[in-house]
């Protein structure tokens, strides 16, 4: 059973950054697609960025617009989230995601939450103006 257990929320100024960890424990996480995805109060949870198995290949939401960067570490069993440049409208629980697959695939690192099957409990992200 995997299991994913994010941190590094908080409450920020705008401008500010975070950066946000995902840590896996059980199961082999080296081959899993991760990515992280957001939800607003009142608003449907969104795709933010995804990675494949081994950090080559990365997906970002259009709204990161080159402030995000995700990345991977897979020796810790970790996925990170560098926010840059934050703004009051990504005030959101942030949610670290795995996708169980048997084999590393190339280039599979997919933005619908449908695709993933492992969730964290999620980190609140505030940034005040």
């Amino acid at each position: 059973q995997l299991q994913l257990v994010e941190s590094g929320g908080g409450l920020v100024q705008a401008g500010d950054s975070l950066r946000l960890s995902c840590t896996a424990s059980g199961r082999t996480f080296a081959h899993y697609p991760m990515a992280w995805f957001r939800q607003a109060p009142g608003k449907e949870r969104e795709f933010v960025a995804s990675i494949n198995w081994n950090g080559g290949f990365t997906v970002y939401a259009d709204f990161v617009e080159g402030r995000f960067d995700i990345s991977r570490d897979n020796a810790k069993k970790s996925v990170y989230l560098q926010m840059n440049n934050l703004q009051p409208e990504d005030t959101a629980v942030y949610y670290c995601a795995a996708e169980y697959i048997l084999s590393p695939r190339r280039d599979y690192a997919p933005r619908t939450s449908e695709a993933y099957n492992t969730w964290g409990q999620g980190t609140q992200v505030t940034v005040s103006s």
